[in-house]
This record gives C-alpha cells, structure tokens and sequence, in this order.
C-alpha cells in the first residue's frame, strides 16, 4: 500500500485544528478501530489497510456488518473532504456484502468520488482482503455542509482554523 514517490499522504482531523473521538479513524480512542486513512493522490482515492480483532466480530470469525459499514463510511467521509474538498455528512448509502471480512485478516478499504452535483456528492467504496479478492461495496450520496452545520458539527474551532470547505470543512490558517 505505499508508493515509493511519497503520493500517501496521512489524513487526520488534528490537521483541521479541532478536536475528534471517531470510533473509526481517530488512534486516540481506545474502543474504537483506529484505522489510518491516506490520500492516494495518484489515484485520486483514500484507502487504509487494516486487520481487525474478535472484538469486532458478528460471526465468531467475521467482523460484524456494522462495523464494515462502518469503515466504508468512514472511507466515503475521507473521500468528501480529500478529494472533494468539501466537509459532509453521509444522506445515503447503500452496500453490497460479497464475502465475508475475516477477523485477524489485512483487508483494505478504497473510496472516490465518483461525481459531485451541487451539495451532493456521490461516493463508491470497496473492502478487498490482501489478496485482491472483493469482499464488500459501497455507494452513498453525502450532503455537503454549509459553515453553520460545519460549525455545529466540528463544535468550538481551535488553533486558528476557519470553516472553509463548506458547500463547499475546517483548515488551519
């Protein structure tokens, strides 16, 4: 998953100045994934690698269904604000569950953008195993927020961000 020209670059709501507990991606809450999510930017995707433990499972085997809709979502957000520089919220989405996602197995999660029309932007995702065979699948619409919802849903703006990737999210100035 990395590419020798450095085009990975590390995403993580500390660069926006607020602060997060995302059961997905943020490394500081302990019950939750913290899976690391990175801006392809040759490929114009977000993806993260991971592996998760029994205390993500359904099945005793699988990882729960919630929480891999859980992580394509996650992916899909990423997506809004890397690629489509723009802070949403998910309106819709659906998945399709090819196989099942193993626990203790590397999986990795890809989204994109697949167009933006207005406040609506249109995401696809997928989780495939380390072995390139396709487990689950995703689209959702997201609703780009404007700067009174991104302000609600970031809450107090720190270290000097502005809410600028609205209807266009937060970044440092």
């Amino acid at each position: 998953m990395s590419h020798e020209n450095g085009s990975l670059i590390p995403l993580s709501n500390d660069v926006w100045g607020f602060e997060s507990n995302c059961f997905v991606c943020e490394p500081r809450n302990t019950a939750g994934l913290a899976i690391p999510f990175r801006h392809d930017t040759i490929a114009s995707a977000v993806l993260a690698e991971f592996s998760l433990d029994e205390r993500f499972s359904g099945a005793p085997r699988y990882v729960h269904g919630g929480v891999a809709l859980a992580i394509l979502d996650e992916a899909m957000a990423w997506a809004t604000i890397a690629l489509a520089q723009r802070f949403a919220i998910t309106a819709e989405t659906t998945t399709q569950f090819e196989r099942p996602i193993r626990l203790g197995q590397t999986h990795i999660v890809t989204a994109r953008i697949e167009r933006i029309d207005g406040r609506n932007i249109f995401t696809t995702a997928t989780i495939v195993r380390s072995d390139g065979k396709l487990c689950a699948t995703a689209q959702a619409r997201f609703s780009g927020l404007d700067a009174e919802q991104a302000e609600n849903a970031i809450g107090d703006v720190v270290n000097g961000t502005d809410i600028d990737y609205t209807t266009g999210a937060a970044h440092k100035t």
